[in-house]
């Protein structure tokens, strides 16, 4: 990867994301949509993109209601429910497949629901970061667009939402595919108007939301494998080292140290499952002078060793 890349764009190339389109919901109230725990590494989410919808978290936390251009997203994958507003038992509901999609329906005569829904999946090992990184739910609203930055980024993930909505309503040569593009390009604008949000979650996205300490993200993420020091990191962003310390912990509530061994796990497993190179030039590679020591921190973060990991996604290499 060219050396001028941005550190967001590199964590999404690492984890190698991609998304889904899977059904459009098309509904009167009443209505009721109801999501099991999904597997690790999916994310569901939902895409109002008419009408108002109540979500309901998996621990009875207060319902939210969800208006048209607000994006819900699941990053460690809890069950929940969309319903509307009336909290009448909703009737039944018929799926056709058009093309492209997946539709469903209702008889319901009350107020109007349109809204996509799909998921984004990350690979093992990389779904860690899902857990450890991000908040369990992140809501983005449509009106939500204080400031320069925020604004832009609102607007360009609507036009996204826009397109989306056009390829959902017709159905055009090539639509399933550039529905699954535009889906992944959702995250990554999902995570840029949240990062850049008045009161970003934190984690991950609050962390981004603090330039000062950006040149030591990107620094971690262009040279994982250096032998960093929390005093030189502290300097990239002109602090001290006391102060950076705190404001990484308070915003990631992990510490430089942690993620810069996540990226390095994280790059370590993805050599393991594309190159034939031996373990101890991978750790090298990676920034462990002791293969003692990256074996250790690998099966630490991924539960298993890198010999079992290789062999378990490239059978017939060896360790």
């Amino acid at each position: 990867m060219a050396p001028n890349i941005d550190w967001l764009s590199r964590f999404l190339a690492t984890v190698s994301l991609s998304g889904r389109v899977e059904i459009r919901c098309s509904y009167g109230a009443p209505w009721n949509v109801t999501y099991q725990d999904s597997p690790i590494g999916e994310m569901p989410y939902h895409v109002v993109m008419a009408g108002t919808a109540v979500l309901e978290g998996p621990r009875g936390e207060e319902a939210d209601r969800l208006s048209a251009g607000d994006i819900v997203l699941y990053p460690h994958g809890d069950g929940h429910v969309l319903r509307d507003a009336t909290g009448v038992p909703p009737g039944p509901v018929t799926e056709r497949e058009v093309l492209n999609v997946l539709l469903s329906e209702n008889t319901g005569a009350g107020e109007r629901l349109e809204m996509v829904c799909g998921r984004f999946m990350i690979a093992a090992p990389h779904s860690r970061w899902l857990r450890d990184y991000f908040p369990p739910v992140l809501v983005v609203r449509r009106g939500e667009g204080h400031g320069e930055a925020t604004a832009t980024a609102t607007a360009q993930l609507h036009a996204l939402l826009s397109l989306m909505r056009g390829e959902a309503d017709s159905e055009r040569l090539g639509g399933y595919a550039l529905l699954n593009a535009l889906s992944a390009a959702l995250f990554t604008l999902v995570l840029r108007a949240s990062s850049e949000g008045a009161a970003s979650p934190p984690g991950l996205l609050m962390l981004a939301s603090h330039p000062r300490l950006a040149p030591a993200i990107a620094a971690m993420f262009d040279q994982p494998a250096r032998a960093w020091t929390l005093p030189e990191l502290a300097a990239l962003s002109s602090m001290s080292r006391a102060t950076f310390m705190r404001r990484f912990q308070d915003a990631l509530g992990r510490s430089a140290t942690d993620l810069l061994q996540d990226i390095r796990i994280s790059l370590a497993a993805n050599a393991l499952k594309t190159s034939t190179l031996a373990t101890e030039a991978i750790a090298d590679a990676v920034g462990y002078r002791s293969v003692a020591a990256f074996r250790r921190v690998f099966t630490e973060r991924t539960g298993m060793t890198p010999g079992t990991w290789r062999r378990e996604f490239t059978p017939g290499l060896k360790a």
